[in-house]
């Protein structure tokens, strides 16, 4: 089956740690926003159904349900749990503890989707996009995120990233404890001291945006806790360039793939053949 029962669990527990339920939600709709910008919510129907694949902890989901007529979170680990806390307040939100193959809901009717940071953590990422493509009406549009692999950004920068890539694989290992110290760690002397230089730039008039985690300069501390964990806690990480995304977006049933200009590279919105 498509998919790796380890990570899923690993992603269960980050989950269950960070919660999100007590972030407050002006910093969160930041982040949503540079997400959804270029959603359009214009092309929903009045009766509007969709989901949200990977909903984790359904800190997006949590923006998505007050627009829409009924939004089905789909998450194959413990985290529906705490979906299901930070979201008891809605009625039109329905959670299914599934995975993209296994997923319930009919084929082609679904009128969009979302899915931001979820399939690279997959073993075929292009066959869970599949699966995605299957549950959307024709001309609906679908949100994504994968992670990129710097096709635009300096060799310096890519080989920054080679670094802390042999320092996830090692990390991954840990035992979860181990892991989740070690990740606070890196999120302490790593991205806040990177964010806070980079915030320091911007102030000055200088680009900011080749310093490593430069999207992390007015974001909370919580946010980069919680990152250091996803990126170095989990042991299977893909990343893909723009034209590799399209092209996998293409074969799976989409067309007229808008990508955003503005990070996190590369989200796009494509729409259902």
């Amino acid at each position: 089956m498509n998919k790796d029962q380890r990570v899923i669990e690993e992603f269960g527990e980050e989950w269950k740690k960070f919660e999100h339920g007590d972030l407050n939600k002006a910093s969160l709709l930041k982040s949503f926003d540079q997400y959804f910008s270029i959603f359009p919510w214009s092309s929903l129907s009045l009766v509007s159904e969709g989901f949200d694949m990977g909903c984790g902890s359904g800190r997006w989901a949590q923006f998505v349900a007050p627009k829409v007529t009924l939004l089905n979170c789909v998450e194959p680990s413990d985290a529906i749990n705490v979906a299901k806390n930070n979201l008891k307040l809605f009625s039109n939100v329905r959670f299914l503890n599934e995975t993209t193959e296994n997923c319930s809901l009919k084929t082609s009717s679904q009128d969009f989707g979302y899915c931001l940071g979820v399939l690279h953590h997959i073993p075929n990422t292009k066959n869970a996009l599949a699966d995605c493509s299957r549950l959307l009406k024709s001309g609906a549009p679908f949100l994504l995120y994968l992670y990129y692999n710097f096709d635009n950004k300096p060799f310096w920068f890519k080989f920054i990233w080679i670094i802390s890539d042999l320092i996830r694989k090692v990390v991954s290992k840990f035992p979860q404890p181990l892991k989740k110290f070690t990740s606070e760690i890196i999120a302490l002397l790593i991205y806040f001291p990177l964010a806070r230089i980079a915030l320091l730039c911007e102030r000055l008039k200088l680009n900011p945006l080749n310093i490593p985690l430069s999207d992390y300069r007015k974001k909370p501390y919580y946010q980069m806790r919680n990152d250091s964990l996803d990126r170095f806690g989990t042991r299977l990480e893909q990343r893909y360039s723009k034209d590799q995304i399209r092209t996998m977006l293409t074969e799976t049933g989409f067309n007229n793939i808008i990508f955003s200009n503005e990070t996190p590279y590369w989200c796009c919105v494509a729409y259902k053949k």
